[in-house]
């Protein structure tokens, strides 16, 4: 985990009693050594969870502020050889001020000391009667149990064992504040943002939390671990819930059980890796933080060692197996009805612009022409055209199967679009016999030009017609097919003048039209259609069945969609290395038993896969991707995007050049996981 840019955080609720400082000590102990049995990096406790937070004017006693010191003392010492770094909330005294302060403590030594900004001091807070504000404290030092530390807002912690784990530390109200301070940390290159809270719970008040962790870790690409003060704490006036939250650039990886009684660890493994390549593609970062005045050339990086766990602990973190399939059962039927009007809307604006007599689409009874279908059945109904402004064409080649082109039929008719049937095996014998090729001479030979002369012949044929019938060709292919180069350059299945598919990988298009099926998006003889296509084995159905009735298998070729998809999104979003993509897709498919999968996703297509298959796969992609298909993408017809994931567009997300090498991706993967390993 640890090799792969990991750091393992955790967000602690300890046992507390008002002002029993040596009680609150022992407890931070305690968790601290539960976290290290869990391999924990990084522990963050709440907000004065020394002394405890509740304490009104009893923070203001000597004989309580004494006994801080006095055993923050032995928190320090305790915590020699433990793995994790411990963020800890205590009152401390500075120049005869008073300051509500997160002490940082590493390995038997402390670190530093950050004071709190922003002083709540509205309806039940009266913090500004106690404590002393610290957001202009920099470059200071204080005195801690003996120990002179240093002390301010300027401060990042820094290891040297793991070199993407940068920590800043707010509290509480700090990121509340219109400007929290942690954007100032983030700037300056922190990528784990920590506060150290004791909100008081009241209705709503988690879902507040919520929205602030995900915006602020969203808007400054980082992870935000937080913890609040829980059962325990004085109950006065005031309730506690113990909530904690971990958050990486805007995901929820773990949240807590709130209201419980016995302390709890809320654990997860934060990519600073992944944050680390965010941050390298969004230029807006950068240039906030050079309008910010370079906080990095100003704030102080305290560097620690600590003792991460070695070997192989796993990975604590949720790993999407469809990174690129809508994920969050709330809100599911709002974001596959986004994803599909977003291709509804490209397709409708396209008719707009061109006003055609006609929109002309290739039918094959698949998974893509399919969707390209009902998206284009959608928009007509949307502009108030007869679906039979769409001719549709099911064009039967050499391995067309009957089940395939009766579903092309059933659907055709389902829709009520105009359809049509052109028998491209003539031209295709014609063709192979012009060009000399071995299977007009009663060879079976099925070779790529075999292949290619049909896919050839099928777009041609859909260019003519359109220009026959004033319209225009709708693409089908997916985003899948474009990241492995699985299709026909030129006149093929490449080229169309608007490519409605072009930013929908195939597992969103599986999705999407279950998705359809199960909100009626259509009637029920278009459904049962559907359903069927699903049902069915991918397969371009260029060559004929063998002698057993076996068709051609796409996935048997250039490997299981689920896999490349996933091996696409982490290589193309984040820039991943294959060696930790290989990583991901281990713990994500390893066991299918394991983990969540998207929401009513059917459970005989659940699929598990060893590492052996995962690395098989993987070096196939790469090669496939880095160093055969570009050339194809740096050509492709308009389409919209759909996903945050990425398109492969050249005019957007995607931009390389068509003649690159694979040789750094598949040596790393060589590297990394020999094959056999």
């Amino acid at each position: 985990m640890h090799q792969h840019g990991f750091v393992r955080v955790a967000t602690s609720t300890p046992r507390v009693r008002t002002a029993d400082v040596a009680y609150n000590a022992r407890a931070i102990v305690e968790e601290a050594k539960r976290a290290h049995e869990a391999q924990v990096d990084l522990l963050v406790y709440p907000e004065l969870s020394l002394s405890s937070y509740a304490l009104d004017d009893l923070v203001m006693q000597d004989a309580l502020l004494d006994a801080v010191e006095a055993e923050m003392a032995g928190i320090v010492a305790a915590s020699k050889g433990l793995t994790p770094v411990m963020l800890i909330g205590a009152p401390l005294r500075h120049n005869g001020r008073l300051y509500n302060c997160a002490l940082a403590v590493a390995d038997g030594k402390l670190l530093g000391a950050v004071p709190k900004s922003f002083l709540p001091n509205y309806r039940e807070y009266y913090e500004k009667r106690w404590f002393a504000h610290g957001r202009n404290i920099r470059g200071a030092t204080i005195t801690v149990s003996g120990d002179e530390i240093p002390f301010g807002t300027d401060l990042i912690f820094a290891s040297s064992q793991l070199p993407g784990f940068r920590l800043f530390v707010e509290i509480c109200e700090d990121f509340w504040a219109p400007s929290p301070p942690s954007t100032a940390g983030a700037l300056a290159g922190a990528t784990i943002l920590a506060n150290l809270s004791a909100s008081n719970i009241v209705i709503g008040k988690s879902d507040e939390r919520h929205m602030l962790c995900r915006a602020q870790s969203s808007r400054t690409a980082s992870a935000y671990v937080y913890s609040a003060a829980g059962h325990g704490e004085s109950t006065t006036d005031l309730a506690w819930d113990g909530q904690g939250m971990i958050f990486e650039l805007g995901d929820l990886l773990a949240d807590s059980q709130r209201f419980e009684l016995q302390p709890e660890l809320c654990i997860a493994d934060v990519d600073c890796d992944r944050i680390q390549n965010d941050r390298l593609r969004l230029q807006t970062f950068n240039d906030a933080a050079e309008h910010a005045g370079r906080p990095e050339d100003s704030f102080r990086f305290i560097a620690f060692d600590h003792a991460p766990a070695k070997g192989d602990i796993g990975l604590n973190r949720p790993i999407r197996r469809f990174p690129f399939v809508p994920n969050r059962p709330e809100k599911l039927d709002e974001d596959c009805y986004e994803a599909f009007n977003i291709q509804v809307d490209g397709l409708m604006r396209r008719i707009e612009a061109t006003r055609p007599k006609s929109l002309v689409i290739g039918i094959s009874g698949g998974l893509d022409s399919t969707h390209a279908l009902i998206v284009a059945a959608k928009a007509c109904d949307r502009l108030g055209l007869p679906r039979t402004t769409i001719r549709g064409y099911t064009m039967p080649g050499f391995g067309t199967s009957d089940e395939t082109k009766d579903n092309a039929w059933k659907l055709m008719k389902a829709l009520g679009i105009s359809a049509e049937e052109i028998d491209i095996r003539p031209a295709a014998s014609l063709m192979l016999e012009d060009i000399g090729h071995a299977f007009a001479g009663g060879e079976p030979v099925y070779d790529v030009t075999f292949e290619n002369v049909q896919a050839g012949l099928r777009t041609d044929y859909l260019f003519r017609l359109a220009g026959q019938h004033n319209g225009f060709v709708i693409g089908t292919g997916d985003l899948s097919e474009l990241a492995l180069g699985w299709c026909t350059y030129g006149v093929g299945d490449q080229m169309s003048h608007y490519a409605v598919n072009a930013g929908v990988p195939k597992t969103l298009i599986q999705y999407l039209i279950r998705w359809c099926t199960r909100t009626d998006q259509f009637d029920a003889a278009t459904d049962e259609v559907l359903g069927a296509i699903l049902a069915t084995e991918i397969s371009p159905e260029l060559v004929p069945a063998d002698a057993e009735g076996a068709i051609q298998s796409t996935e048997a070729k250039i490997g299981p969609y689920e896999l490349n998809d996933f091996f696409l999104h982490h290589v193309m979003r984040f820039g991943q290395r294959p060696s930790k993509v290989a990583f991901l897709a281990w713990h994500a498919w390893r066991d299918k038993g394991e983990g969540l999968w998207p929401a009513e996703f059917p459970a005989a297509k659940k699929n598990e896969y060893d590492l052996a298959t995962i690395r098989h796969w993987l070096e196939s992609f790469l090669k496939r991707f880095f160093a055969f298909s570009q050339f194809k993408r740096s050509a492709i017809p308009n389409g919209p995007k759909v996903s945050s994931g990425g398109a492969l567009s050249p005019r957007g997300d995607w931009r390389a050049p068509s003649d690159a090498v694979a040789d750094v991706w598949l040596e790393e993967l060589k590297a990394k996981l020999p094959e056999g390993s």
